[in-house]
């Protein structure tokens, strides 16, 4: 079997899902082409399991200081370059279309009828889960941006749904968990405004991740660039993560029993819903600002983390492409359940 796999690189939790699958996938010897697209070739980073990869502009949104910025995307947009990209894209060396919101390969797949399936978070948004300032537009979005034949939405409960548990890149790594220790991953906030918040807090060992940032220890606060290994490391040795509302680091929170806080992006409808569903399944606090004395209170809670367990879902998938059974996705959903 040979698969385009088109993952959207806005965020970083649809290239760590990638990761997990990918390595399922070259166990069971299915050869994988990946297309990244929403985020410049020079942003990426421990790309190396994926080989000789494509880059393409795609779509994606501006955030500052925490917030969607949609003017600013609207005049970055390339809706041109989108549409040549797709009629671009030639599927017809590939027996099935992977996408994780990523629209060339998703609309290429739609306009040359090729085969597809769709894998991600977004498309649990096409079932009846915990929805905020949810409307006609987002849900036109969740539903046309990066459409397959099947979808298979991942999210933290199934909500009744035939929707799939998260997929988790899981690494064991050899180290004891610090009780004062707390990994801070705000990609969307002002950086020099987190750190300003974690300054008072000095009875925590604060390791910070974000875009921008250099590797310096200042105290009790040590900042990192992106990279994949020191953070997988850096969250199994914490005790507290302390992110915004994506799907990803959250989910990969939980199967450790981190305590969370996160603040939502505002004006994103898939974090605000995302905070809200953690704030109904008791997983997480959720904040609208941060600042030192919410981050205080919030430490200092000593109230039970949270208790998940979640299977090998990534194992899973890649063995029910394999079968070729998209019609048992219900099946799947309660298998892993």
């Amino acid at each position: 079997m040979k698969i385009l796999y088109g993952v959207q690189a806005t965020g970083n939790g649809h290239i760590s899902r990638a990761r997990a699958m990918g390595k399922y996938l070259a166990k069971a010897g299915v050869e994988v082409d990946y297309l990244f697209s929403g985020r410049p070739a020079d942003q990426l980073f421990d790309m190396q399991q994926f080989g000789d990869y494509e880059v393409k502009r795609g779509l994606t949104f501006v955030t500052q200081s925490g917030k969607v910025n949609y003017w600013q995307s609207f005049w970055q947009a390339s809706v041109k370059t989108l549409k040549q990209d797709i009629q671009a894209l030639d599927c017809s060396q590939y027996d099935l279309i992977l996408t994780d919101f990523e629209p060339i390969t998703a609309q290429a797949a739609k306009h040359q009828n090729k085969r597809s399936i769709a894998i991600g978070h977004q498309y649990a948004f096409l079932h009846d889960i915990p929805m905020q300032n949810a409307n006609m537009m987002t849900r036109m979005v969740f539903k046309h941006f990066a459409p397959a034949q099947y979808q298979l939405g991942l999210h933290w409960h199934h909500f009744n749904q035939p929707i799939l548990p998260p997929i988790i890149d899981e690494e064991p790594q050899n180290v004891a968990a610090q009780s004062n220790q707390v990994l801070v991953y705000l990609p969307f906030e002002d950086q020099a405004q987190v750190i300003a918040m974690l300054k008072p807090l000095t009875d925590y060992q604060f390791s910070v991740y974000g875009p921008g940032l250099s590797k310096a220890t200042l105290g009790h606060i040590n900042t990192h660039p992106l990279a994949v290994k020191p953070f997988k490391i850096d969250l199994a040795s914490c005790r507290f993560v302390l992110s915004n509302a994506g799907f990803e680091l959250i989910s990969e929170a939980l199967q450790l029993q981190k305590r969370i806080l996160v603040k939502p992006l505002n004006g994103q409808m898939e974090q605000q819903s995302n905070a809200l569903a953690l704030q109904q399944l008791n997983l997480a606090t959720r904040a609208e600002r941060l600042s030192s004395s919410i981050i205080a209170n919030w430490l200092n809670d000593n109230s039970e983390k949270p208790k998940v367990t979640y299977p090998n879902v990534a194992s899973a998938i890649s063995g029910w492409l394999l079968a070729d059974t998209p019609d048992s996705i219900n099946t799947l959903s309660q298998q892993l359940w």
